[in-house]
């Protein structure tokens, strides 16, 4: 079975410092249709303005991933935990039993573009943790893994049975491929750019779910510098 979710379909929050699209309901957006994929609760993608940001909020039993696509984003939390993430960086923060923590931009002239993104952990109350991972290479037309249970590769360890591999693909050259497993599910979203999948056109911000489904998985890019991002989930 495959769903598709078009960006302009999502839902949308707009108050002066903050553009945020909700691929799935979150926090005043609320669509029964779409309460998350599996344990994929969330992927926000939030624009900040210049010096904006979240003031200190509480958050339990969640592992939290922030992609940053452009600017900078500064992060502190109740753990000791804190850091500034840029382009290219990616930063875990496992809210466990509880964490109090903040996300400014850390620019006062530029905007902050990233992503966050919420999976349901495979265990309830443990304690709270956060690493960052710097400067990720991407390859051209090749998965990098950004997160994992196991933390392979130099891959963030996320407490679920739960993966999610990135890629950055040109508008030339032969399809990446994924091979799927008919036990798990897949999100694949499209961060920027613009790509054809499995002959299906998608622009940024549009996501395709697969659940059910055994075989090959071809992703092509169809503009430079296209980001995409796949999540590998249970069932």
């Amino acid at each position: 079975m495959r769903i598709e979710r078009r960006a302009a379909a999502r839902g949308h929050v707009r108050a002066g410092w903050l553009d945020s699209r909700h691929t799935f309901s979150f926090g005043h957006y609320h669509d029964p249709a779409w309460m998350g994929f599996g344990v994929l609760r969330v992927i926000n993608e939030d624009r900040v303005a210049p010096g904006a940001g979240f003031a200190p909020h509480r958050h339990a039993n969640m592992e939290i991933l922030s992609i940053v696509l452009s600017g900078a984003l500064a992060h502190r939390d109740s753990t000791g935990g804190e850091g500034v993430i840029g382009a290219g960086d990616v930063q875990w923060m496992s809210a466990g039993h509880g964490v109090e923590h903040s996300e400014f931009n850390a620019s006062d002239t530029e905007p902050v573009h990233f992503l966050q993104v919420w999976i349901q952990p495979d265990r309830s109350n443990a304690a709270p943790a956060y690493a960052q991972r710097e400067d990720v290479a991407l390859g051209d037309d090749a998965w990098t893994l950004l997160a994992s249970p196991d933390g392979a590769d130099g891959s963030l360890p996320i407490r679920q049975a739960a993966s999610l591999r990135a890629a950055r693909l040109g508008d030339a050259g032969g399809p990446l491929a994924y091979e799927l497993d008919a036990q798990r599910r897949y999100w694949l979203h499209l961060a920027t750019g613009a790509a054809r999948v499995d002959g299906v056109e998608l622009a940024a911000g549009d996501a395709l779910g697969i659940s059910g489904e055994a075989g090959r998985l071809e992703v092509a890019g169809r503009a430079p510098g296209t980001q995409v991002l796949l999540f590998d989930l249970p069932a």
